[in-house]
């Protein structure tokens, strides 16, 4: 392998590791991941890469992996380099600058689909995508107005495992329902209303989404109107809703599993 040795942790060519901390993309989709396990999968799923800042220990432990991918710059640093750009302590050894994958557009998803309404939470975004990918949920449907599942914390959160998800992300949430209903699929809620379908005996369609709304105010009345069917997990009395993660996970799987028709 052929290394660029860092000597200046402020050159010019390093400027994006410094600039992508938090969620903030350039128009090539480039984005940041940090961790072996993130980076490794991402690298083992064949993102495209443009460049690895690792320490040596990395490079001797992944060689094989790194040198499957060819014609990618591979910064040398040490561990104390890295720590001076990320501005805090780290506990690993590599960071890798990649570009998000193409969309898949919405007649090319797959029959399982995972529907995010105005979830505001990066950490929720990263924890549902890595229990979809876990489950064998196929396709992961977004807001534009909502965290990015490539920003640095929904990736360190999901593990990496956004890239195994097709994914798409939608402008107008009440267009695209009604085209994803054109295409075929049942629509459903996950919401608590007064005749919302307990989980335990939900029946669903072969083609389906399943929507979830934002943490705290849950989805609206005019977008519930939308959907085919309202679905809610049986609780305790006394205890009003999951964490938006937690329902996600419990319903995808059910659906998956244990709801056919």
């Amino acid at each position: 392998m052929n290394f660029t040795t860092i000597t200046d942790i402020h050159a010019d060519e390093l400027t994006l590791y410094h600039q992508f901390r938090e969620n903030a993309f350039r128009e090539d989709g480039s984005f940041i991941a940090d961790s072996p396990k993130v980076v490794n999968l991402l690298l083992e799923e064949g993102i495209e890469v443009k460049s690895i800042l690792a320490t040596q220990t990395y490079y001797d432990e992944y060689h094989t992996l790194v040198e499957s991918y060819k014609d990618i710059t591979l910064y040398l640093a040490t561990k104390e380099q890295m720590q001076s750009i990320v501005g805090h302590k780290i506990h690993h050894n590599v960071m890798m600058h990649g570009i998000r994958p193409k969309e898949t557009s919405l007649n090319a998803l797959g029959d399982n689909i995972l529907m995010l309404d105005e979830i505001s939470s990066t950490q929720n975004i990263g924890a549902i995508a890595r229990s979809a990918a876990a489950i064998g949920i196929d396709s992961y449907l977004v807001p534009s107005y909502g965290p990015h599942p490539y920003s640095r914390r929904a990736l360190r959160v999901s593990m990496g495992h956004i890239s195994m998800l097709k994914m798409h992300i939608y402008t107008d949430i009440k267009e695209t329902i009604t085209t994803l209903k054109a295409n075929g699929y049942r629509i459903y809620a996950a919401e608590v209303t007064e005749d919302s379908t307990p989980l335990s005996s939900v029946k669903v369609n072969d083609k389906w989404v399943l929507l979830m709304g934002h943490e705290g105010s849950g989805l609206s009345e005019d977008l519930i109107a939308l959907c085919d069917e309202v679905v809610t997990i049986e609780m305790m009395e006394g205890v009003k809703s999951f964490n938006v993660g937690i329902a996600a996970s419990i319903m995808m799987y059910q659906f998956k599993y244990g709801a056919k028709k």
